[in-house]
């Protein structure tokens, strides 16, 4: 008999981390490696988010806080709430996680139970599906397709609903294709879901900040018929370049709130104290680095979608946000290059070239692949260099 639990059967090790580390053996085996693979900001944390970290030590604020975050840093994601998108929240609507992954995992521990199902578009965030294996739910995933920006069509979401469904999960940016969702897109989901009063909205906002070519951000729980069935998602680690001090934060219905913190009281217990005062100067101090910031991911958008377009094989769409592209290889996969699958793809580009990206099927649609462009413009040319040469090759 195994000591390892059932539950753990259902689910697979993050294909993005695993994409990270193999790219790191290669690297500190002395192979020349361009990761494009992580999901974080090359940037690094702005200097007043980390003298408040400082101060807060120096001070003594080094002990356990209140399970899911202090009053403080409440009043501080309250006040972005308000100030962002319009959206009230009392304190006891607010809840603090140790990164937006574990509050993404309490809320589904919390809420699901065995056979309650979680609509998940595709593609999406690698970690969505295992979790809500894990809390005993059942992924359904819905495929969006390119010709729609792979963004959810009120049709699909209507046809996928059923009885069953607890969850719909939307990212926008979105994780991996970069894709936004619009104002009038969004309401026109809320069509579909007023009259599935069942249904509750999983919103993950962590790419808010970073859009581009005038986009503006809109999350669902502004509209007010939906509110009461949203949990929107944020947190500190892609806008502020906070990935590694590991806050995110989330607001939604009172009693899923209060179920999340009796979850976390028995697993992690409090974020660090440390980190929830960087978090607080993060949301109240300068926000000016954001915008300039999102004005570097888009140079090197612009740079990384042209430079794909022009490369025989692959296509890619020109997304609003987020620091990622989705490009289509479904031309160089076949009995001809001798690559079955985007899989075989990705391998061999990181074996033959050192450029490590991670293949679509990861993300739940195959043919494509996720490059992360969170990194220096040198390196983003020397990595489309490679990527043409290879794929070149392979014609």
């Amino acid at each position: 008999m195994s000591i390892v639990s059932n539950s753990l059967k259902r689910i697979k090790p993050s294909p993005t981390i695993a994409v990270t580390q193999k790219a790191k053996e290669m690297r500190d085996a002395g192979k020349d490696i361009i990761a494009l693979g992580a999901g974080e900001p090359d940037f690094d944390t702005p200097d007043n988010i980390k003298q408040a970290a400082i101060a807060a030590i120096n001070r003594g604020d080094t002990k356990y806080t209140a399970v899911d975050g202090t009053p403080i840093l409440k009043k501080a994601i309250q006040a972005k709430f308000l100030r962002e998108n319009n959206l009230k929240f009392e304190l006891d609507e607010i809840t603090v996680g140790t990164g937006g992954k574990q509050v993404l995992y309490n809320a589904f521990m919390a809420t699901i139970n065995k056979g309650d199902e979680v609509i998940i578009p595709a593609p999406y965030w690698v970690s969505y599906p295992d979790m809500v294996l894990l809390a005993g739910g059942k992924p359904k995933i819905v495929k969006c397709y390119e010709e729609d920006e792979f963004k959810l069509t009120p049709q699909l979401l209507k046809k996928a609903i059923s009885k069953k469904t607890k969850w719909l999960i939307l990212n926008s940016p979105s994780n991996p294709t970069g894709a936004c969702y619009s104002k009038k897109e969004i309401e026109a989901l809320a069509e579909v879901l007023k009259k599935n009063k069942q249904v509750y909205i999983l919103s993950d906002d962590i790419y808010e900040h970073i859009t581009f070519d005038n986009f503006k951000f809109y999350t669902i729980a502004q509209i007010n018929e939906l509110k009461n069935r949203t949990l929107t998602m944020n947190g500190v680690s892609k806008s502020y370049s906070m990935t590694g001090w590991r806050i995110g934060y989330a607001a939604g219905p009172k009693e899923i709130i209060k179920a999340i913190a009796k979850i976390q009281s028995q697993s992690t217990t409090n974020p660090s104290s440390i980190s929830q005062a960087a978090a607080v100067e993060a949301l109240n101090g300068t926000q000016d680095f954001i915008k300039t910031r999102a004005n570097s991911f888009k140079e090197r958008r612009d740079f990384v979608v042209k430079e794909l377009n022009n490369i025989k094989g692959l296509s890619c769409l020109n997304p609003n946000g987020a620091f990622y592209v989705f490009p289509n290889c479904k031309k160089l996969l076949g009995k001809k290059t001798k690559l079955k699958t985007d899989t075989n793809f990705v391998e061999k580009l990181l074996e033959n070239t050192g450029v490590a990206v991670v293949q679509g099927s990861a993300f739940g649609l195959d043919g494509y692949f996720r490059i992360s462009y969170a990194t220096s413009m040198e390196n983003l040319k020397k990595a489309l260099s490679r990527i043409k040469s290879f794929c070149e090759k392979t014609i």
